[in-house]
């Protein structure tokens, strides 16, 4: 070119040879494209750490551009290059992942645009979907999408435990540490077409109005905003869809832009198909007892054939379908057998230990040392059985003893009571845990964040001091319930099912953090 060229002007120099014979229009374009992805290499990062607020990546540049498909022409394959088109007003993102400092490179489309124009002035989110004619969920989607992709940073979750180094260093469970997610687990109605026989609760709670279950949303999403997760509303009961108004209530949180998942029995076919013309489901969870004369002794007769054929809707209609039951000394030995029933039906099927309150106290647990044997038998069957999943914290006994790396237990955060879940009852009621008696306040009286940081919560959150020095702790804790169906001490006692052998426990004890 008859001068020297140096990488911050090069493109500007292209631009003025583009009328050139045999060079592209869009040359100079591509070389901005181009200057932008390794000048980025060298750009100071900033991780979720370091933020107090959702902020732009810094690393982001905005490269306008007059052609569609440019970014292609750097990841294209020889004889795979794409058709280049003239576009006006089109921005190309290149920006470095604040996680794992990866480049990478795209055309902005407008979810991309409308979260940075709303990080970058502030907007207030409520006003930004009036303007737009959109719900704040749709809002919060596209800011959650652009966070996922490194454009925005978003600070770490304030949900999170905090730990000896030795407790992590024992297991290696930093992804186990903190929740992005914070599910509420509203048992929204007692209202039930069913009684079975080891209900927790069939006390007459009347379920608060329309307009106070709308503020409790709103509650929620503020308290969610504050402590920088997701939210998720998991309907239970009762069975939920019994609530007078539960489509409006669906509704309501969908346009807030929380999970919707639905623990319920099985339903009619235009109950489904409403709730499908505003979100399908993350799943929909049925519980089942054991084998068909089990499972009616229980639930009630024709019960069993009634949820074989609403697994079979729910496969129809693409939804997640999960199954649950409750085991206990007369089901113990059915759970196997019925997960082959199950097998090519549902998508997950685990259990939960009975708890002896309510009308389960007429029912017997299952014997410690029967449970264990049965939970190696899971174990073996689950390599076979693609359905069995693990819910049960005390599998994890069983992975430390295969040196194999545990699973989130429970919740994904061992015992989550209190922690990642709070259960809200129909009358307001606030508990750390639904399958026990453990309350914590009344959402009546007071936030959500009050409620979960109240002394009664942090006790739950904590959970057994026996618990505080194992290797276990941050995927396990046992189960309070069933502590306290012992007529233990949830807070000093450990789960008495606990096998853990001698020498699996490390120094350390566990604090929470309330910040």
């Amino acid at each position: 070119m008859g001068e020297d060229i140096d990488a911050e002007n090069f493109p500007e120099k292209l631009d003025a040879l583009k009328s050139q014979p045999g060079l592209p229009e869009y040359i100079p374009d591509l070389a901005r494209i181009e200057q932008a992805f390794y000048q980025i290499a060298s750009d100071p990062a900033v991780s979720h750490h370091e933020v107090d607020f959702i902020c732009i990546n810094p690393t982001l540049k905005l490269v306008p551009v007059g052609w569609k498909h440019l970014p292609g022409l750097m990841a294209a394959e020889s004889g795979k290059e794409p058709t280049i088109e003239p576009c006006a007003d089109t921005h190309v993102m290149v920006w470095r992942h604040p996680e794992t400092g990866k480049r990478h490179v795209r055309e902005a489309d407008n979810t991309d645009l409308l979260s940075l124009k709303i990080t970058l002035e502030k907007t207030d989110k409520e006003a930004a979907a009036a303007e737009g004619g959109a719900t704040i969920g749709v809002i919060d989607q596209a800011i959650r999408h652009s966070i996922a992709q490194g454009i925005l940073i978003s600070p770490i979750s304030r949900i999170r435990r905090n730990v000896s180094p030795e407790i992590i260093a024992a297991h290696g469970a930093e992804d186990f540490l903190s929740a992005e997610t914070f599910t509420l687990q509203w048992h929204i109605t007692q209202a039930c077409d069913l009684h079975c026989r080891h209900c927790y609760d069939r006390t007459q709670r009347p379920p608060i109005s329309f307009d106070k279950a709308v503020n409790v949303l709103d509650d929620l999403y503020d308290f969610c905003e504050s402590m920088h997760v997701n939210g998720q509303v998991s309907f239970t009961g009762g069975n939920p869809l019994l609530y007078p108004r539960f489509t409006e209530i669906y509704q309501e949180t969908v346009d807030r832009g929380f999970g919707v998942a639905i623990l319920g029995n099985p339903s009619p076919q235009e109950e489904i198909e409403k709730l499908l013309k505003i979100a399908k489901p993350s799943y929909f969870q049925i519980s089942l007892e054991g084998l068909e004369p089990h499972n009616d002794h229980i639930r009630g007769e024709g019960h069993f054939q009634r949820s074989l054929a609403f697994l079979d809707l729910l496969r129809s209609f693409d939804i997640y379908s999960m199954v649950m039951l409750t085991l206990s000394n007369d089901n113990i030995h059915q759970v196997l057998p019925l997960a082959e029933v199950l097998r090519n039906r549902t998508d997950f099927f685990t259990f939960n230990r009975l708890s002896t309150v309510g009308e389960g106290a007429r029912m017997q647990m299952a014997e410690p040392d029967i449970f264990q044997s049965f939970l190696r038998e899971y174990h073996a069957a689950a390599k076979e059985n693609p359905i069995l999943g693990f819910k049960d914290n005390l599998f994890n006994i069983i992975l430390n003893e295969n040196s194999t790396k545990p699973f989130g237990g429970c919740t994904g955060y061992g015992c989550g009571a209190a922690f990642n879940f709070v259960a809200l009852l129909a009358d307001g009621e606030v508990h750390a845990c639904r399958k026990f008696p453990s309350l914590i306040g009344n959402i009546r009286q007071n936030r959500l964040m009050d409620i979960y940081h109240s002394k009664a919560a942090r006790r739950y959150r904590n959970g057994s001091q026996m618990c505080s020095d194992c290797r276990l702790n941050i995927v396990c804790r046992g189960c309070l319930a069933i502590t306290h169906s012992y007529g233990l001490d949830v807070i000093k006692e450990k789960d008495p099912y606990c096998f853990i052998p001698s020498g699996a426990s490390l120094p350390g004890e566990m604090v929470e953090n309330d910040g």
